[in-house]
């Protein structure tokens, strides 16, 4: 199965670059019919996460996958699943 991985760690504090990385990825893998894409944006408090999951909720980008799953044994991980 071929996935993307996206570690958001390096620019955490960097609002634009982080939604800028998030909408590529996502064209990345509706593009080349990727159909996992892993998210890291560390545990920390939680605010990356929670701008991460208000993202991925935009209409415009929910309706280009399929389901998110949060990872339950690492909380600083999201796993957005495609369906091609």
């Amino acid at each position: 199965m071929a996935r993307i991985k996206l570690d958001l760690h390096n620019i955490f504090s960097n609002g634009r670059a982080i939604e800028a990385e998030l909408e590529r990825v996502v064209q990345d893998a509706v593009e080349k019919k990727i159909e996992l894409v892993e998210i890291i944006p560390g545990k920390g408090g939680g605010q990356l996460k929670k701008s991460v999951l208000r993202f991925l909720e935009e209409p415009r980008i929910k309706r280009l996958y399929h389901r998110i799953e949060k990872d339950d044994k690492n909380f600083g991980r999201i796993f957005v699943h495609f369906r091609h």
